[in-house]
């Protein structure tokens, strides 16, 4: 990381893969992960002659409620443009995006006590995916192109370059990806290609005001790579300016496997773009009302829903953040909270099991767990057999026999039982030797067939030894 002396300075540019049915500007599905290569194509989206593109409205509507969610202001009247370039997975030789007047702009997300501001929230259609055979481009001897997921909606996120740590700039893209989940505008799987995080890195001297030359970030599938790619960029620049050395501007990959970054591309400046207004789309006009019905339909966002959780429900603030990045299981939570289930044992077990119960057999499950009627190791067993059989948990403990023996009187018959039979280990406990309580307990949890109440088992236990 940046020592006393230097100051990094990161800007974040986010992809979304959004979530419709149908490709940005066809009608092709977007289903595509399962596809044989090239299967959800049609002529406008391999960009044949004379295929003309139109919009999607459902597309619209998520960068709308995303921009919304983010605080930006909504452009009623705005509009498509090309972006020129060329490359293998491009197939119309220029990409539909926007330019000058994006959807929404301004804006921000929170990220601990800093707000990292929101330049724009932008729509365009995503690239193809090119497979090279090979260990690297270099090395490869042809590269195989799949136009599955060219077309599909794409929002892209870009931020003032407010972050200045791996920390920060890991907490920024988790925080944005649960508010894009919670509104239903992506799944934002990183491991899916459904989010993307790109980040323009720069280091400066703590006490240069001007910015300095920056890199640009790619090939970074999870929020780890994310923090040790930025950690990693950020040092090679100290090294390099501080050995003499000058920053080029340029796009970088992460290799995951070497732990660096390598050098693709020199990079690219807006102008190399061409960018014009896209002739065949007509520009958008947004009727305030409807943008309005957008905002209503918007949920609590998470930061709120992290901090109600922690006030209302003595929550910490990892559990409860943990809970809001995906509003789904913070549903599932207080479903099951408001039919009885304890706050801390139900997060735990969400956050630690994700558990694909109904409300009701999650709270019954985390009920019987809490009043030591099962054990925690029985608990697995029987969510298991509830998430297949569909049975309720109380049902399955009671057909199976799987209840904890929690009475004091069955529990001093089989701790009778494990002494007889342990000779040794009661000898060697009673010489001193501590770690004989264990072969012990051991002896009780096999003689019980795990269904000892471990914790009781212990104290009555104790107290047999000792006479």
């Amino acid at each position: 990381m940046a020592s006393e002396n230097w100051r990094a300075v990161i800007g974040m540019e986010v992809h979304v893969q959004l979530a419709t049915q149908s490709k940005m500007f066809c009608a092709c599905p977007t289903d595509y992960l399962e596809q044989p290569p090239n299967q959800n194509t049609c002529p406008t989206c391999l960009g044949l002659p004379g295929a003309l593109p139109v919009a999607n409205r459902r597309a619209v509507e998520l960068v709308v409620k995303s921009g919304l969610a983010l605080g930006c202001q909504i452009a009623l009247q705005t509009k498509f443009d090309r972006k020129n370039y060329f490359y293998p997975d491009l197939p119309k030789g220029y990409q539909i995006s926007q330019y000058d007047l994006p959807i929404a702009s301004g804006g921000g997300v929170q990220v601990g006590e800093r707000m990292v501001r929101i330049t724009r929230v932008h729509l365009e259609e995503d690239t193809g995916k090119l497979a090279h055979a090979g260990d690297n481009l270099q090395g490869a001897s042809e590269s195989l192109v799949d136009l599955n997921r060219a077309g599909l909606p794409l929002m892209e996120i870009v931020s003032e370059p407010d972050l200045d740590s791996a920390d920060q700039a890991r907490d920024y893209a988790v925080e944005l990806r649960a508010i894009l989940r919670t509104i239903g505008a992506s799944e934002a799987e990183m491991e899916n290609g459904q989010l993307r995080v790109e980040a323009n890195v720069s280091v400066r001297r703590s006490e240069d005001a001007a910015l300095g030359v920056k890199t640009e970030l790619k090939n970074i599938n999870s929020f780890r790579s994310l923090h040790r790619a930025i950690g990693h960029e950020i040092e090679r620049q100290i090294g390099l300016l501080e050995a003499g050395g000058v920053v080029i501007q340029e796009t970088r990959g992460w290799s995951e496997a070497k732990s660096q970054t390598y050098s693709q591309r020199s990079k690219e400046f807006a102008e190399d773009y061409r960018y014009f207004p896209e002739p065949d789309l007509p520009p958008l006009e947004l009727a305030p009302a409807w943008v309005a019905k957008i905002a209503a339909t918007i949920p609590e966002l998470p930061r709120a829903r992290r901090l109600r959780l922690m006030e209302s429900h003595q929550l910490g603030d990892y559990d409860a953040g943990l809970l809001v990045q995906d509003g789904a299981r913070a549903d599932l939570f207080e479903a099951a909270l408001a039919l009885g289930a304890p706050a801390k044992p139900l997060a735990n077990w969400i956050v630690g099991h994700a558990p694909k119960l109904p409300a009701p057999d999650l709270a019954e499950l985390v009920i019987l767990v809490s009043e030591g009627r099962i054990n925690r190791e029985q608990a697995l067993v029987v969510m298991a057999r509830a998430e297949s059989s569909g049975q309720s948990p109380a049902q399955i403990v009671a057909e199976s026999n799987l209840a904890q023996v929690s009475d004091d009187a069955d529990l001093a018959v089989l701790i009778d039982q494990v002494l007889v039979l342990l000779p040794q280990a009661v000898a060697d406990y009673r010489a001193g030797k501590a770690q004989a309580m264990g072969a012990l307990m051991a002896g009780i949890k096999s003689a019980s067939q795990g269904r000892a109440n471990m914790k009781a088992a212990s104290r009555l236990l104790a107290e047999r030894l000792q006479r």
